[in-house]
């Protein structure tokens, strides 16, 4: 039997004599009190795991203690066995179980009845604790994967799953992981909040699955463990060219089996390899799409050109948001676009339009017949894909432009003097089979600006575009004498006090005076 420790409660100084003698050959730890005030003061402080209770005692009677005990909520589940000498008919014993007694000896008593009685009114109730605990712990569980799969990094991630499992076990934790990069990473809760530093697991497990072992504390130093403590120590490895991802707390925590920090190490590896997946391809996508960006500008006489591109927020997948400026014949030809969709497969589409939009650009035609090029291009090769593109080329000595546009944003154009207002070139986006409108032509006079965007500068889940527009029109009511300035403060007005949910390129052209 697990040791327990007894309160017995009797005023008899005779009968407690012999009650904490018995109990304590059988190997229980046995406190005593003579009244049923006594008793429950004693509750608060002392560790009891079972009451033995006489029905006679001098303040109240046995019935009214075990009634106040179970209607406690610290201390209801608390076993009480009622002892008597004199109320033995069956009226009292059938109040004593209905007041919440567990059980009801009638004295004289035997001293192996008293202990097989006690020890199975203690399995019962250890049984049920332990039933009770991991019914609560599995709820945890729960809640903690569900906090680990909504972060959006790494060391979210890690933090979720320290803190979920000082929540489960009730103790400080450690979880360790190792990121796409190959840096190992702890996070370490010994409260409500966790802490990530670089960490690194010494010896690791080298089989595919999951296993449960004990470690001394000193092979886990990133934590101060509890004194005497063992670590109980779980690790799941999902592939076998991964490291493990381990969960350990102390060993005291746990029950036989260790079936809830199994599942929380399963549940942290899968939702690690998950978070590993993303980081990698969003590396990729990110790297493919800068590498398709221009880093340099043409320096064009009689043009201040600037550009500025902010990626989405870190919840947000990369878009295929692009930009183009490049001379051809002695014309500036100036492209935005934004290929539908976040992952690495519309930065792919986004370079293949990219590229079809120089080619094309660059065997003379113009803006509108590059549309109608690139249309045909992606309705044969692209044919699940969509895209929007304004287009437009611009005569440095003249200021002619000639502009087209395949469903994107309309430009923004700021004359001084006559303030922003937007243009309204039409056309169906990429990848619509439709009759594309003639170019729109129009002369820049000299200190005229173009700005031209893509939806991540004004859209926002939470207003119609229409209130973006109006936001972009105004803050162009004035243009710096410096075009980076410009853009950077529209960026900032725009986009800079909410979560970016997307790509944001910006392009800004002003013919000199």
């Amino acid at each position: 039997m697990t040791p327990a420790t007894v309160l017995v409660v009797d005023d008899s100084a005779t009968k407690r004599y012999l009650l904490v003698s018995w109990l304590s050959r059988a190997g229980f730890t046995v406190v005593e009190a003579e009244t049923g005030g006594a008793a429950l003061a004693m509750l608060p402080d002392a560790e009891i795991d079972l009451v033995v209770l006489d029905v006679k005692l001098p303040d109240m009677s046995g019935f009214e203690v075990c009634e106040r005990i179970k209607t406690d909520p610290d201390f209801g589940a608390l076993p009480v066995i009622h002892v008597s000498a004199h109320a033995v008919d069956v009226v009292d014993r059938t109040q004593g179980l209905n007041r919440g007694a567990d059980a009801y000896l009638v004295e004289p008593i035997e001293p192996d009845e008293l202990i097989a009685t006690v020890q199975a009114v203690l399995r019962y109730y250890r049984a049920r604790q332990r039933a009770e605990t991991l019914a609560a712990r599995m709820v945890k569980l729960a809640e903690t994967t569900l906090a680990i799969n909504s972060a959006s990094t790494l060391g979210g991630l890690l933090q979720a799953a320290a803190v979920g499992s000082y929540e489960i076990f009730g103790g400080p934790s450690v979880v360790v992981a190792e990121t796409a990069d190959g840096e190992s990473l702890a996070a370490v809760a010994t409260g409500g909040a966790a802490a990530v530093r670089p960490w690194t697991v010494t010896d690791h497990e080298p089989i595919v699955g999951s296993t449960v072992r004990r470690e001394p504390p000193e092979t886990w130093s990133v934590l101060d463990w509890p004194e005497g403590e063992e670590v109980a120590v779980a690790s799941a490895r999902l592939r076998s060219d991964r490291t493990p991802v381990y969960v350990a707390v102390p060993a005291s925590t746990q029950s036989p089996g260790f079936p809830v920090l199994r599942q929380l190490s399963q549940a942290v590896a899968a939702a690690v390899e998950a978070q590993r997946s993303y980081d990698e391809e969003h590396r990729i996508a990110v790297t493919l799409q800068r590498s398709l960006l221009q880093s340099r500008l043409p320096d064009v006489p009689g043009l201040e050109l600037a550009v500025r591109y902010e990626p989405a927020g870190a919840q947000t997948e990369v878009g295929g948001d692009f930009y183009e400026l490049t001379m051809l014949d002695g014309r500036l030809l100036v492209a935005i676009g934004d290929v539908a969709g976040h992952s690495l497969h519309a930065a792919t589409v986004m370079a293949e339009v990219r590229h079809a939009v120089r080619a094309y650009a660059v065997e003379g035609h113009p803006p509108g017949a590059v549309l109608e090029l690139v249309n045909r291009f992606m309705r044969t090769v692209l044919a699940a894909e969509s895209a929007t593109l304004c287009l437009l080329t611009l005569e440095p000595d003249t200021g002619r432009v000639r502009l087209a546009s395949a469903g994107h944003l309309p430009p923004l154009l700021h004359v001084d003097g006559e303030g922003a207002h937007f243009l309204t070139p039409r056309g169906p986006l990429l990848g619509i089979n439709a009759v594309r409108p003639a170019d729109l032509e129009f002369t820049l006079p000299p200190g005229g600006t173009l700005v031209l965007y893509t939806d991540g500068l004004i859209e926002r889940r939470d207003a119609d575009i229409d209130v973006g527009l109006a936001a972009l029109a105004a803050c162009a009511t004035e243009v710096e004498p410096r075009l980076d300035a410009f853009c950077q403060r529209l960026l900032v007005t725009l986009a800079g006090s909410a979560e970016q949910a997307d790509d944001i390129a910006v392009v800004a052209v002003r013919r000199s005076l």
